[in-house]
């Protein structure tokens, strides 16, 4: 489960020259992780003390965090809008040897970062995405050169080789043959750090850099009139294709190609990549459209946008400090999960505006600018 983590990739351009979407988007895309993960601990902790949850019907479905309609869609955008920052970061660079240079070590360097910090919050926080972001921009350092032709070419090998994988898993399990060595190498074995990132945990690698990827050839586009009724169709037609593959199979747990063709974000086959990214690019387009329509109605989330690092790291702290140490909050349900997301980001947007409107980057993102530039 998880989230996903913001980090300033625009924190490189002056205010001026910002564009407003990417911002909105990220806000909005972080408000939906924060539900999503509110209720997902909250469940979690009833589970560890033996509680009984209060049942809230479709309520449940609907956010249910690991397979829900909902699951995964909104931390997807976010690694798709991380894709379009990497984009407009490194759009000046390209060309100049000495500046595409810099900007590999600069993209090195914040991955380093968000990897180590998203170890350290792994400890109160298991799940977190920040580990897997931090990877993503170490690898975005290499890619970001290449011809929008061959990005593509590489998130589908993503997607594709998470199915490939997934299906021989399914198979060796169902001869009997263990494949532990890969999915559970231990918490003492070096391996877990490089199977956990590209296999096995939250958000791994396979297939969530298709998502990155997209969003770096998504940022190449933004400069033609037509991007947002390409996106919209290309989000549509992925979504629409998605879900007609994904009905196909019968249901027999014995079923190879329920496993291939589902939209479960636990099997991560190349449907469910094709899913998520289709409703990430339709979010993306719809909230930028809205962005650029009602400026003045959206400005709280444009700014509350340029924190997400703090006030992703905020939620977490807010959570344990409420849930775990203080006890205020308790699991009692899906609405209590909503009521307890509602009040954090009402508080969370209004400080964080106005942090942004008197000192222009939040906290983590003054110590996120400082070690990686």
């Amino acid at each position: 489960m998880g989230l996903s983590v913001p980090t300033s990739t625009f924190a490189d351009t002056a205010p001026s020259a910002r564009l407003p979407g990417p911002d909105v988007v990220r806000a909005v895309a972080l408000i939906g992780v924060v539900v999503m993960n509110f209720h997902g601990y909250l469940i979690l902790r009833d589970a560890e003390s033996g509680g009984g949850r209060i049942s809230n019907g479709w309520l449940d479905e609907l956010f249910d965090p690991w397979n829900g309609p909902l699951s995964t869609r909104f931390a997807a955008t976010f690694v798709l809008v991380a894709g379009v920052g990497v984009t407009l970061l490194t759009r000046g660079t390209l060309g100049d040897r000495l500046r595409v240079r810099e900007m590999r070590w600069r993209l090195v360097r914040r991955g380093v970062l968000l990897y180590v910090v998203g170890l350290l919050l792994e400890q109160i926080w298991p799940g977190t995405i920040i580990v897997y972001y931090g990877v993503m921009f170490v690898l975005a350092a290499g890619i970001f050169t290449w011809r929008s032709r061959w990005i593509v070419a590489l998130g589908i090998i993503t997607a594709i080789g998470a199915t490939v994988l997934r299906s021989w898993r399914f198979d060796r399990a169902r001869d009997g043959v263990s494949t532990s060595w890969l999915t559970s190498p231990g918490d003492d074995s070096i391996r877990r750090y490089v199977f956990d990132v590209f296999v096995n945990g939250t958000h791994p690698l396979l297939p969530w850099f298709a998502f990155l990827c997209a969003g770096i050839v998504l940022g190449r586009l933004l400069h033609l009139p037509v991007w947002r009724r390409a996106t919209l169709g290309v989000g549509s037609a992925l979504v629409a294709i998605a879900w007609l593959l994904s009905v196909l199979p019968a249901d027999d747990g014995d079923n190879m190609a329920r496993v291939v063709l589902s939209i479960d974000p636990l099997d991560r086959s190349v449907v469910y990549a094709a899913s998520a990214l289709g409703t990430a690019l339709l979010a993306y387009a719809s909230i930028d459209w809205l962005a650029g329509r009602f400026p003045a109605a959206t400005d709280p989330l444009r700014r509350a946008g340029q924190l997400t690092l703090t006030l992703y790291i905020a939620h977490v702290l807010v959570f344990n400090l409420l849930v775990d140490w203080l006890g205020w909050i308790e699991p009692a349900g899906t609405s209590a999960a909503l009521l307890f997301s509602a009040g954090f980001w009402i508080v969370a947007i209004v400080l964080a505006a106005a942090w942004q409107r008197r000192f222009g980057r939040g906290p983590a993102e003054y110590v996120y600018r400082a070690f990686g530039g």
